[in-house]
């Protein structure tokens, strides 16, 4: 009787790992955590490639004259057809230091705003203004962003330009239903290494891109003092996740075309535990922190619908040199920006008029210096062509900000599209809130919107309006 017992047992515990293991072979993929996109409002269209009517004369009010603020305010100056016509920020001394630097440029003062985190709805109600330029703390942006292109403005809106998909969608339905540009003030996109290889991607150098990824990667321990009322380190505390994508997302969103051709189906991330900035707070404070919510590093990939990945790290706590990684590999090429800046070519991607000894070229080394040299050169984006000279002048990153600033003014002026859109603000900003969700979901896999709502169909790649 025992006997029969124990293979009675025996087989309970069998059958079922049996059935499983057979079940494995029939079951269905797993599908992503769903996240609503909102039907379109009706009377509302998309704004791809919007155009709106040339402004000769571009009227700049700032918003935000802390970390960022007065740079851009500097580099506005050198742009023709610019007037800066109201400055504003919570601290008095910010809006009348910046007002004293158009002085000193021979410039006329601008409208003063200050006095509490309100005050900006004074800007934004003015009827002078074209563009509102926004850089103040992160919390900020998106309803300052809504409200302006409300009241009939631009606006350009520092990174990331949303933190909530609440606030993704309200940027995005206000700007088509206003048809005002609503673009973010992405700067890597216009990085020397960076836009060079997206030209060199765009003419076929690299072949088939594949996998792009991108980071920010960078130990913020010495800056976390600067932020006004800590919001920034504040933010890192209370929210998991990759808060802070853009550097990393912009640049690699434009190699892979994405709403231009290409869409991001779904995300996954991983984060590690938190422990370095909770050391550094418990060191320069004596609090004891407990629930700190970012972790020390975020890693985050991502498949589009044709079969392409995106990889993307944030890491501002540990002791780790610089990166925003930038690396792209191709079917017939290999680019790479950091810690070492250089491309690998298969045999026949370049010609005599790059180096002699082109046919020895293979993709398992870099190029030599002086190859590398060249092709930047012979691949120089007609942006920097004309930008270049001015824009290591002025500086700003080393002259990246200029050439941002540059472009949007540009464009403004002569009723082109922008370079970047509000939907590419909303992709590259998603995985503030995408990001959280996997890793609360143990890593599972997150739907990523289709934020043009069917429109990425629509163009075929990314294209700078000349």
């Amino acid at each position: 009787m025992l006997k029969h017992l124990r293979l009675l047992l025996i087989a309970l515990l069998v059958v079922p790992v049996g059935i499983s293991l057979q079940a494995q072979k029939k079951v269905a993929k797993c599908a992503p955590i769903a996240v609503p996109t909102p039907p379109r409002p009706a009377g509302q269209q998309d704004v791809i490639q919007l155009r709106c009517a040339p402004i000769p004369t571009v009227r700049v009010a700032f918003i935000g004259l802390g970390m960022r603020g007065p740079g851009a305010v500097s580099r506005m100056t050198n742009i023709p057809g610019v007037e800066i016509v109201a400055l504003c920020d919570v601290l008095e001394k910010n809006t009348k230091r910046v007002n004293e630097m158009l002085v000193k440029k021979g410039l006329p003062k601008a409208q003063e705003f200050y006095g509490d985190t309100s005050v900006w709805r004074k800007v934004t109600a003015l009827s002078n203004v074209d563009l509102v330029y926004i850089a103040t703390d992160w919390k900020h942006h998106a309803v300052i962003g809504v409200q302006a292109m409300k009241e009939g403005k631009h606006v350009a809106i520092e990174v990331p330009a949303a933190m909530t998909m609440q606030e993704i969608w309200d940027l995005i339905n206000t700007s088509e239903k206003t048809r005002k540009h609503c673009m973010q003030l992405e700067n890597c996109v216009y990085d020397f290494f960076e836009l060079t290889t997206l030209n060199m991607a765009q003419q076929g150098l690299f072949g088939e891109i594949l996998h792009v990824e991108g980071s920010y990667i960078h130990n913020l321990e010495e800056f976390w003092g600067a932020y006004w009322n800590n919001w920034r380190l504040d933010y890192n505390r209370k929210h998991r996740g990759d808060i802070y994508a853009t550097h990393g997302m912009g640049p690699a969103c434009q190699l892979l075309n994405i709403h231009r051709g290409d869409k991001m189906n779904y995300l996954v991330s991983m984060d590690t535990k938190a422990v370095s900035i909770p050391e550094y707070l418990k060191r320069t404070t004596g609090e004891d922190v407990k629930d700190f919510k970012n972790g020390d590093h975020t890693m985050t990939m991502i498949r589009t619908e044709m079969g392409k990945t995106i990889q993307i790290q944030h890491n501002v706590a540990t002791p780790r040199p610089y990166s925003r990684m930038y690396q792209l590999t191709g079917t017939k090429g290999f680019a790479n920006k950091y810690p070492f800046e250089g491309y690998a070519l298969s045999k026949g991607q370049v010609g005599s008029d790059v180096t002699p000894n082109h046919e020895n070229l293979s993709g398992h080394d870099f190029v030599s210096a002086d190859v590398k040299k060249a092709l930047m050169e012979k691949y120089k984006h007609p942006i920097h062509k004309l930008l270049e000279e001015k824009a290591k002048q002025v500086g700003g990153h080393g002259g990246m900000d200029f050439i941002m600033d540059y472009r949007l003014i540009y464009c403004l002026q002569n009723g082109l599209p922008l370079d970047m859109d509000v939907y590419d603000l909303a992709e590259w900003c998603c995985l503030a809130p995408l990001s959280a969700i996997s890793l609360e979901n143990n890593s599972a896999p997150v739907a990523i919107p289709d934020f043009t709502r069917g429109g990425w169909k629509k163009l075929k790649k990314l294209e700078f309006a000349q």
